[in-house]
């Protein structure tokens, strides 16, 4: 087998399906969404039966317990899939829509509307419930996808993107709108990197280290997406029970994701009342506490952090703590060490909320809630194709209107320049 030659076919494929979904109509986008949700529903047991295969093979590698979390699938989670999917059908199509129009002095009309990109190669790692979520959004954008998951959820991707595409054929969309790669081998991704002029945009959710070798290694445009040192910083006024209840929920409701907090940040002024309160809160969660010199004189249980520990995304129970003298203070550090994904403040103080919200540098500045609410479903855009951490052309959740682009239309009565 030739893997070139067959990630070129699998391209070509999405090159052809994507002029047609392009102009498909919502209707017809709609109806195959909506039986793709119900396939993944009917044949929920094809796919556990699947992702059993891969969490044994992944438990026998020894991967560690946030992976296996991130690839395990239950019916709940394929509930969640589904609902993704009846709810991304029930979001305005933004494709045809006008968003500026002008009548210029010469009398040309000039109006601006929003168009499928075309083909977008979507390059992730362990997650299954991405080949739905990616699939839904692509599709009702108007946008061919080619996917190409971990190999540690081979199993659980190839049942899931095969169940999806033929329920999405069966409703009306081109055929070879979804492209799977089934090779687990690197040179897929290599190939699929070097496909400029058919693949017109690659996103990478994963790892630091997927995410830096595509950007450094692709010659098709790529957004950054999910790499996530997200902060607390709990200010001097902040309410403490506020705070605790916020920083066990971004470090321990779900500790893998990218929106998970990784640093707690600490004014000094309350820190010998508030982090005793913290360290027993995050005990009670088996949390391991890693704290600097000033942490760790008012709590000598904490371990000693490190300087890798501030810049470091653990994906597991593990927190680096800080006390740091002001705002000031924190906001320097959260602009050092931070990936621009999601950073908050616990205060009571309106001025301070209003500076860290203005001064730190991130897709998602919050003031009194976690950063664990970054995500596209809590935004309101449906499913999400991933946060971008970057500044052109998307940056935050990324929904449907950050997978199009733009076209003028222009209309005349003989002018001519």
């Amino acid at each position: 087998m030739d893997i070139q030659q067959e990630m070129m076919a699998k391209a070509q494929a999405a090159k052809a399906a994507a002029r047609k979904l392009a102009v498909l109509s919502t209707g017809v986008k709609n109806a195959a969404l909506l039986a793709m949700a119900d396939a993944l529903e009917k044949r929920a047991e094809l796919i556990l039966e699947a992702n059993a295969a891969d969490l044994e093979e992944a438990r026998g590698k020894g991967l560690k317990r946030s992976y296996l979390d991130r690839l395990m699938l239950n019916e709940g989670r394929i509930r969640q899939m589904a609902e993704g999917l009846r709810q991304t059908a029930a979001l305005p199509d933004p494709i045809f829509e006008g968003d500026y129009s002008t009548v210029r002095p010469n009398g040309l009309e000039i109006r601006r509307i929003r168009v499928p990109i075309g083909v977008i190669g979507i390059i992730y790692e362990a997650r299954p419930n991405v080949t739905a979520d990616a699939t839904a959004l692509c599709l009702k954008s108007g946008n061919a996808t080619i996917l190409r998951g971990g190999s540690d959820a081979i199993r659980s991707n190839t049942a899931i993107a095969s169940l999806l595409a033929k329920a999405a054929v069966k409703a009306g969309a081109p055929e070879g709108f979804l492209q799977f790669v089934e090779f687990p081998q690197r040179e897929a991704v290599d190939a699929m990197t070097h496909m400029r002029g058919l693949l017109d945009l690659i996103i990478p959710r994963g790892g630091a280290g997927l995410i830096r070798h595509i950007v450094e290694n692709s010659s098709v445009p790529v957004i950054e997406t999910g790499t996530g040192v997200c902060h607390t910083f709990v200010d001097e006024s902040a309410d403490f029970d506020m705070a605790v209840n916020i920083a066990i929920n971004a470090k321990t409701s779900h500790p893998s994701v990218c929106n998970a907090m990784e640093t707690l940040l600490v004014h000094e002024a309350i820190a010998p009342e508030f982090l005793p309160k913290l360290s027993w809160a995050m005990g009670e969660k088996h949390v391991e506490m890693r704290a600097d010199e000033k942490a760790r004189a008012i709590c000598p249980e904490m371990k000693e952090a490190t300087e890798e520990d501030w810049s470091t995304e653990y994906g597991d129970l593990i927190l680096s703590i800080k006390v740091v003298p002001d705002l000031d203070a924190a906001i320097a550090h959260i602009n050092k060490y931070n990936t621009g994904h999601s950073e908050t403040i616990v205060t009571k103080n309106l001025e301070n909320a209003h500076r860290f919200q203005r001064e730190v540098d991130a897709a998602a500045v919050y003031v009194n809630a976690s950063t664990r609410f970054t995500d596209g479903f809590e935004f309101g855009f449906g499913a999400e194709i991933g946060i971008s951490t970057q500044k052109l052309h998307a940056r935050g959740p990324m929904g449907l209107e950050a997978l199009t682009s733009t076209k003028y239309l222009i209309y005349g009565e003989g002018q001519v320049r």
